[in-house]
């Protein structure tokens, strides 16, 4: 249904899982996605304008609002977290951030909303209270129906212009994925070796992109154990 221009989503779980195109949430929760202000915004419009519940992302005045996740995205999202947040902690090597937490980008001025993304220990004091200011070091992008051309085209050649120094996408429609990394300012692939993908940011960090396609997802502890992490 509708409220004031808002469209409401509601729904309940399901042994643990909603209906495609609904977020995971409780059944008390509404979710809303506002409709599109049909114009240009400055970043300071576009910050009052936007609700808290809403995902959306600025680009120097153009305004996106992105349909909510399926939950084969979120399960896909919330078991990479799961491997990279521990591994990143016993390493000592940064800290994660999420979709609830924007990335302001410089070329062009932007506020992005990233799948996952990775900042190196030396460089967290970046991290504000609602944003990360700055290129993060890796991001990971997980691709949706909505999101393809985004992914694969525009947010390839943001992160790149404003160096990211490495860009997963993983992209479950195709069972695709490949990373990226900066090289002389340009994007080139990083090659797998035997099967897995090696992150040239994530010092010791690996993953096989074949276990992105498995039904049910492999076991985080399992992961774990592969990448050291006891």
């Amino acid at each position: 249904m509708t409220l004031q221009g808002t469209e409401v989503y509601r729904g309940r779980h399901v042994g643990g899982r909603v209906s495609k195109g609904y977020i995971p949430y409780s059944d008390e929760t509404v979710l809303e996605l506002q409709a599109h202000p049909g114009r240009r915004m400055t970043e300071k419009e576009f910050l009052e304008w936007v609700g808290e519940k809403t995902r959306a992302e600025w680009v120097d005045g153009e305004v996106i609002v992105m349909s909510p996740v399926s939950a084969e995205h979120d399960d896909l999202q919330s078991w990479l977290i799961s491997i990279l947040r521990p591994f990143v902690e016993a390493n000592n090597l940064g800290r994660l951030g999420g979709s609830e937490l924007a990335v302001r980008l410089e070329k062009p001025r932007a506020r992005r909303l990233a799948d996952i993304f990775f900042v190196s220990r030396e460089r967290v004091a970046a991290f504000e209270k609602n944003v990360f200011a700055g290129a993060p070091d890796v991001v990971f992008e997980i691709v949706s129906p909505d999101s393809t051309t985004r992914d694969y085209r525009d947010k390839l050649r943001a992160y790149e212009s404003s160096g990211v120094k490495e860009y997963w996408i993983i992209d479950p429609l195709s069972h695709r994925a490949e990373a990226n990394e900066l090289a002389k300012g340009r994007y080139k692939a990083i090659p797998d070796k035997e099967g897995a993908i090696h992150s040239k940011v994530i010092k010791g960090f690996w993953l096989r992109p074949s276990w992105f396609w498995r039904q049910p997802l492999p076991k985080v502890l399992d992961i774990l154990k592969q990448l050291g992490v006891r």
